[in-house]
């Protein structure tokens, strides 16, 4: 199992903790990474573009010119979709675009993801944020203090209200909550930062109920002869 060392906001050395290996300590899997990522970023699609058929064209209702005898092409309606201002022919409608990930593979891509960062000591745990009031600059201090540079994703509790407000202004940081953790916020970060309360550990299974046989029921207690 391996071990990060804990520190302070100030940076100062704060103990050290283990890592679960389930969740830091597998071997990447970037096949299932890529199909999780790409069905995280399709949900992300609003969907809403729309163009209108033949029938939704406004106009259009009456012939152009006569079937026969003008030497021109029959044609029923200007709103028909080889007309200039007609109808779009297998245009693009309202849909979405959302994929049902199984919930295992979900979980596979997070660990993964968070293996990679542990394989490059890009996961920093801090023994507790301690924002007196929400201000950017200390946020801006902690960051330097603990070395952290670039795009870094900050775990932080949701009731951690100081904490959320401090980091809001920084363009370079993204705080979520520990429900709120995937594969795609920490592959798209250079860092990783959780505290002690949010640091995960081993998912423990929960056990099935054993099955409830049905009673036997004897003939004789029926009170029913044969």
């Amino acid at each position: 199992m391996a071990k990060v060392d804990v520190r302070s906001q100030t940076g100062a050395a704060a103990g050290s903790v283990d890592l679960d290996d389930g969740t830091f300590g597998i071997e990447p899997n970037v096949a299932v990474m890529h199909q999780v990522v790409t069905a995280q970023l399709a949900a992300r699609r609003s969907g809403t573009q729309s163009t209108l058929t033949r029938a939704e064209v406004r106009g259009g209702g009456a012939k152009p010119w006569a079937q026969k005898g003008t030497g021109r092409s029959r044609q029923g309606s200007i709103r028909s979709p080889q007309w200039r201002g007609g109808g779009v022919a297998l245009g693009p409608k309202p849909r979405s675009y959302a994929q049902k990930t199984p919930k295992k593979m979900v979980r596979l891509a997070l660990c993964s993801a968070l293996s990679d960062r542990a394989a490059e000591g890009k996961v920093v745990v801090v023994d507790d944020w301690a924002f007196e009031v929400p201000r950017t600059k200390d946020a801006v201090a902690a960051l330097a203090a603990l070395g952290i540079e670039g795009r870094a994703l900050v775990v932080a509790e949701r009731s951690d209200e100081n904490t959320w407000k401090s980091f809001a202004n920084l363009g370079a940081v993204h705080v979520l909550s520990p429900g709120e953790l995937n594969a795609y916020d920490v592959l798209v970060s250079d860092v990783v930062v959780f505290t002690k309360a949010t640091l995960p550990a081993a998912a423990t299974a929960v056990p099935r109920p054993a099955p409830v046989s049905a009673p036997v029921v004897d003939d004789a207690d029926t009170g029913e002869e044969e």
